[in-house]
C-alpha cells in the first residue's frame, strides 16, 4: 500500500483540507493508497497558482519547454514498472494494458509534445490588395496567422487510463505554453500524482503544474468555475459534460470535451466475420468495456447475421476472466462495485427489454472484485435502452438490418458519434458508408486508429477535436496579425 498522498499546489507538496480516503484495488478489493481530498479553497488556490506561473512559462522558449517533457519522458520510462504496478492495482487493468496501454502511452505522448513544442506556431496569410475607402489609404496588406496559449487549463481525466488520458491532457497544454491543474477521476488519481512526481523532476516551474483531488462533487465544480480558469479540458460522461459545459458557458471558458460513445460496428454480408469478431471483441475485453471508442452496438446484415453470432460467442468462450496480475487473463474487474452494480442492471434490462442472452449474464465466480463476464445480446431492437444507452462494460448488443440504407439509419440513429465502423469486403462501399456516419472517426475493417488523426465526437459525444498536432491546436487560441505592406 502506498502512502498518504498530498496536493500539488504552486510547487509545493501541501496535505488535503478534508483528509485522506482509501483508493480500492478492483480486483482484490484491498486498499491500495491513500488519495488527498481537497477542499474548494484548495483547488481555487492551485488555480490562482496557474494563472501567477502562466505569464513566464507562456514567454519561455519552445526548446525550453520541449526539454522539460522529455526529461518526463525519461523519468516515466526508467520507473515504468513501479508505475505500471501501481495503475493495475488502482484500475484493475491486465498487466499487458497497464505497461502497454497505460504508462507506455502516457510517455508516447510526453515524447509527442516534446517534439509537438517546436511546430511552427506562425502561417502566413497571402497578402491583400485594398482599394481605398473608409478603411484607410488603398495599399497591400500582409496578414499572419498566430496560434497562442489560452491561459488556465482545467485538465479532468477520466477513470479507464490514468496515464494515457492525462498525458494527452497535460503534455500538449503544457508545450502550447498553458498552464494546468489537473483533476483526476476519484477512482485512481494515484497514478496521475506519480506523472506529477515525473514532472516536478524533470524541472516543471512551480505552479506551472498543480494536481488536485476528491471525491466530493464540489472539487470538481471549483475546478470548473474558477475565475483564473480559461478552459476545461474533460474526458467523461455526457451528462457530466453538459453540466461543466454549462458552467463554462457563462463565463465564456474554452472548452474541450470527450465525451460518451455508443459505437456502431456496421457489419455487411461481405464482410470478413473473422476481422469483425476480433474488432467488436475488444468490447469485451480492452478494459472490460470501458472504454468510450468501443464498437458496442453491432448492426450486421441478415445475411451473415447468425454466422457473426456464432463467432461471437465463440470468441468470448476463449476470454478468461479473472486476476488481472495472472498471465493468460484477458477481462479484468470494472472500476468499482458500484460501476458493476450499474453494468448488471442493464444486463437485467435488457432481459426485461426482450432482447436475447446468447452469451454471459451471470456475475463470475470469483470470491472478491468487481467483475461482470462478458455479455452479449442479439435480437435486439433501437427502441432498446441497451442499444441506446452507454453501458461502458463488457456489453455488447446486436441489431439485424436488411439493406445498406437502414444500415446507415441504424448506425447514426443515437445521441452519439464518436468511433464508429464499416466491415465490408468492398472498399468503395465501405468508403461511401463511412461518409454518411455521423462521428467523429470511422474505421474500415479496422479498429486501429492513426495517433496523428483528429480525435473527438460529433453529437454528444463531445466538441472539439485533440491528438496529434490537432491537440496543439485545441489548446490555443489563434490570433490575426495585420500589417500595411
Amino acid at each position: 500500500m502506498t502512502g498518504a498522498q498530498g496536493l500539488l499546489i504552486g510547487g509545493e507538496w501541501v496535505a488535503p483540507d478534508g483528509g485522506h480516503y482509501e483508493v480500492i484495488n478492483p480486483a482484490t478489493e484491498e486498499v491500495v493508497g491513500l488519495a488527498p481530498e481537497a477542499s474548494r479553497d484548495q483547488v481555487y488556490e492551485a488555480a490562482d497558482a496557474a494563472r501567477d506561473a502562466f505569464d513566464s512559462w507562456s514567454r519561455t522558449k519552445p526548446e525550453e519547454r520541449a526539454a522539460v517533457l522529455d526529461r518526463a519522458a525519461d523519468i516515466i520510462r526508467r520507473e515504468a514498472a513501479g508505475y505500471a504496478q501501481l495503475a493495475q492495482a488502482e484500475t484493475g487493468a491486465t498487466t499487458g494494458t497497464a505497461r502497454g496501454m497505460q504508462v507506455a502511452v502516457g510517455e508516447a505522448r510526453f515524447r509527442r509534445y516534446a517534439r509537438g513544442a517546436l511546430e511552427p506556431t506562425e502561417t502566413a496569410i497571402p497578402p491583400q490588395i485594398n482599394e481605398a475607402g473608409p478603411m484607410g489609404k488603398a495599399g497591400v496588406f500582409g496578414a499572419l496567422e498566430v496560434r497562442q496559449p489560452v491561459g488556465v487549463v482545467t485538465c479532468i481525466t477520466s477513470y479507464n487510463n490514468p496515464w494515457a488520458n492525462p498525458a494527452g491532457k497535460i503534455a500538449p497544454a503544457l508545450a502550447m505554453g498553458n498552464t494546468v491543474v489537473v483533476k483526476p477521476a476519484p477512482q485512481d488519481p494515484l497514478s496521475v500524482f506519480k506523472m506529477a512526481d515525473a514532472l516536478v523532476e524533470a524541472g516543471i516551474p512551480p505552479g506551472v503544474v498543480n494536481v488536485v483531488n476528491g471525491t466530493a462533487v464540489g472539487v470538481g465544480e471549483a475546478a470548473v468555475d474558477s475565475p483564473s480558469v480559461d478552459m476545461v479540458s474533460f474526458t467523461g460522461s455526457t451528462q457530466v459534460g453538459q453540466r461543466i459545459a454549462e458552467v463554462c458557458g457563462r463565463s465564456m471558458k474554452r472548452q474541450l470535451m470527450e465525451l460518451g460513445g455508443k459505437g456502431a460496428a456496421l457489419v455487411f454480408d461481405d464482410a470478413d466475420l473473422d476481422s469483425a469478431v476480433l474488432g467488436i471483441g475488444t468490447t469485451f475485453s480492452f478494459y472490460s468495456g470501458q472504454i468510450c471508442t468501443a464498437p458496442t452496438r453491432v448492426v450486421v446484415q441478415r445475411g451473415v447475421y447468425e454466422a457473426l453470432l456464432e463467432k461471437l460467442v465463440a470468441y468470448i468462450g476463449y476470454l478468461p476472466v479473472g486476476d488481472p496480475t495472472a498471465p493468460g487473463t484477458v477481462v479484468g474487474p470494472l472500476i468499482s462495485a458500484a460501476h458493476r452494480d450499474r453494468v448488471e442492471s442493464y444486463v437485467e434490462l435488457g432481459r426485461k427489454e426482450g432482447a436475447r442472452l446468447v452469451a454471459g449474464g451471470v456475475r463470475p465466480d470469483l470470491e472478491r472484485g468487481f467483475y461482470v463476464a462478458p455479455t452479449l445480446f442479439a435480437d435486439c431492437t433501437h427502441d432498446m435502452r441497451i442499444v441506446r444507452e452507454e453501458i461502458f462494460g463488457p456489453v455488447v448488443v446486436v441489431v439485424p438490418f436488411d439493406d445498406e440504407e437502414e444500415g446507415i439509419a441504424l448506425a447514426n440513429a443515437s445521441q452519439y458519434g464518436l468511433l464508429n465502423y464499416v466491415w465490408s469486403g468492398d472498399v468503395a462501399r465501405a468508403f461511401r458508408v463511412a461518409r454518411r456516419l455521423r462521428a467523429g472517426g470511422v474505421g474500415i475493417n479496422t479498429i486501429g486508429r492513426n495517433m496523428e488523426a483528429p480525435f473527438g465526437g460529433f453529437k454528444r459525444s463531445g466538441v472539439g477535436r485533440d491528438v496529434g498536432s490537432y491537440a496543439l491546436h485545441a489548446y490555443s487560441e489563434v490570433q490575426a496579425v495585420v500589417w500595411p505592406g
